[in-house]
Formats: C-alpha cells, sequence, structure tokens
C-alpha cells in the first residue's frame, strides 16, 4: 500500500487538494475492476482538523495533523492562493515535517504555486523546478539557486516533482500515477478525466506582461521605452542612451531588475506583439515579422519557438480560429 499525504494547507487551492485525492480515488476503483487490491492510501493532513478556506466557503476536515504522521511515501503540495512567498511563510510549520519525511524516503509533489513551498524547504537548492508562469520572476528572484524550467509542464528529479500553471497540476498527477502503477493505468485514468496525458510544454500558454515588480524607476523607463518602440531595431546602446547611463551599468541593473538580459527582454515584447497579432489578425506570418521588427526568417522562427515552443505557424492554427 501506497501511503500519500496531501497538505491541507492555510491558503490552499481546495480544488487542487479535492482532485488529487480524487485521481487517486478513481485508480483505486480501476485497479479494484481488474481483479487487483486497491494502491493507494490518501490521508488530509493539516495542522489543524478543521481549515478554512477561501475566506470560511471551504471547510476541510484533516484525517491526521502532522505530528501524527510518521512515515509516508508521497507528499503532495497543493496550489496556493494569494501572494506566493507570503503563503509559504504562513505554511512554514509543514517544512520541517516535509524534509524529514523527504530524508525518510517519500517522495514530494508541489502543484503550480505549491512550488514556493517546497523551495522554503530547502531541498530543491541546485535542482529543477517549475511552477505557474505568472510568478516566475518572482520565484527566480527569492530562489535563485533553484534551476526554474517555467517553460515545462512538470519536472522531476530526485524524488522531487513540481507542476506548472493551474490545471497543469493534472499532468503531473497522471505522471505519479504512471509510475505507481502502469501506462495502461495513466491511459486510463487520463481518459476519464478526459486529459491530454503527455502535454510537457506550458510555453505557449505564457503571456508577457514585463516583469516591473522592482523599484529602479530608470530600468522601468527603459523598459517602457523598448515597449513603445519594439518594432524598430533596438540596440543596447540605444536603449541605455535614452536614460542616460552607461552600457555596462545599464546592462548589470537590467538584469538584476527584470531577470532578463535586454536582448531576451527586447525578443519577449516582440514575440509577446507577434502572438497577439496571430491570435486576432489576418495579416501572413511574414508580415507581421515585419512589423514587430524582424528581417530574417528564420532568426524570426527560431525565437519564436525558443519562447514559445511552438512555430509561428502552429501558434496561429492553434489559436485563431478565424
Amino acid at each position: 500500500m501506497i501511503d500519500i499525504s496531501i497538505l491541507v494547507l492555510k491558503n490552499a487551492v481546495a480544488a487542487s487538494i479535492a482532485d488529487a485525492g480524487y485521481v487517486f480515488k478513481i485508480v483505486n476503483e480501476l485497479l479494484e475492476k481488474s481483479d487487483k487490491e486497491p494502491l493507494f492510501r490518501v490521508k488530509l493532513v493539516g495542522l489543524s482538523k478543521e481549515v478554512k478556506l477561501n475566506n470560511g466557503l471551504f471547510h476541510i476536515t484533516t484525517d491526521a495533523l502532522i505530528d501524527e504522521v510518521e512515515h509516508t511515501n508521497l507528499v503532495i503540495i497543493p496550489s496556493m492562493t494569494g501572494d506566493a512567498v507570503g503563503g509559504s511563510y504562513i505554511n512554514r510549520e509543514f517544512a520541517p515535517w516535509i524534509t524529514e519525511q523527504y530524508k525518510k524516503g517519500a517522495e514530494v509533489a508541489s502543484l503550480c504555486v505549491g512550488a514556493f513551498l517546497l523551495a522554503y524547504t530547502g531541498l530543491l537548492k541546485g535542482k529543477q523546478c517549475t511552477t505557474h508562469w505568472a510568478y516566475v520572476n518572482e520565484f527566480r528572484y527569492y530562489y535563485p539557486d533553484i534551476n526554474l524550467v517555467d517553460e515545462k509542464v512538470i519536472t522531476h528529479q530526485n524524488g522531487l516533482y513540481s507542476s506548472g500553471g493551474n490545471n497543469a497540476y493534472w499532468n503531473l498527477l497522471l505522471y505519479l500515477v504512471e509510475k505507481y502503477t502502469n501506462r495502461s493505468i495513466a491511459i486510463h485514468t487520463a481518459k476519464f478525466f478526459v486529459i491530454d496525458l503527455d502535454r510537457k510544454d506550458q510555453s505557449p500558454f505564457i503571456i508577457f506582461t514585463g516583469q516591473k515588480n522592482h523599484k529602479d524607476q530608470v530600468i522601468i523607463n527603459a523598459q517602457e521605452f523598448i515597449e513603445q518602440n519594439y518594432a524598430d531595431k533596438l540596440t543596447i546602446d540605444q536603449v541605455a542612451d535614452t536614460v542616460h547611463i552607461s552600457r555596462r551599468t545599464f546592462e548589470r541593473r537590467f538584469k538584476k531588475a527584470t531577470r532578463n538580459t535586454v536582448v531576451e527582454y527586447i525578443q519577449r515584447v516582440k514575440i509577446e506583439a507577434t502572438k497577439k497579432q496571430l491570435e486576432i489578425g489576418r495579416k501572413s506570418i511574414n508580415e507581421v515579422m515585419y512589423e514587430v521588427g524582424y528581417a530574417d526568417v528564420k532568426t524570426f522562427r527560431d525565437v519564436f519557438k525558443k519562447i514559445t515552443g511552438m512555430t509561428p505557424n502552429e501558434y496561429r492554427n492553434k489559436y485563431n480560429k478565424e
């Protein structure tokens, strides 16, 4: 029997707790229908017997307190609502227990923004992780020693798992089902929940809005200049000149503030503009390419695919239904 402990955090997304428990319940039923013994024993584990979520909209009764669980095989950290860093702090009492269980041999899986609590434990240092794309800059700022691969839907390294934005946790749950059972059961479970079993990349879903959650007004001015003039052939020297600082100082301050190099930022602004054109416009891909400031088809295509995980044509076919 595989014991699974789903943590009932103080600011958990109730759906991620319910869905995780339901997935393993369905797998047990599938196994029983195949004349096999149920494999998973799921417990909701918390700091108190009852946890109120969403300002009291949901009440969850836990099966056990963390100090009552001496051993488990898998710890699931659900997604969290609100401020991710603050949310980790208010759940900090879970961290020593998670670390202890991991050292005893348990695996740990974080769903979506739950990655912040997993990062808080220190277990992810030097390892890969993913989370919701909207929180990646904040994650990189507070946890620079973790290799954040935000384009990935799931990551797995040394018994530590993570999933990307919102519904991506379904892919991680199915990944765990396959790991603990077999491919056939995972496929059956995916069909039951109508989930694309092998989705690997969340890049197409990322919306780049510019990283302005910092206090360097000079760099904010530079970002705004880029966003207003992205169609031009901007150079680093040109942008640095507009804010009246040396190129070397500008590049250092820009990377510190935005967690992107200047070139990366310009590329992401151009590609975000391209995505919007491909989603709603009727212009050809070449026309859009020229409008956002690219002249070389191969360069444009390579940058677009690097950022979105898809070619411009694939992106248009997926999101433009005109």
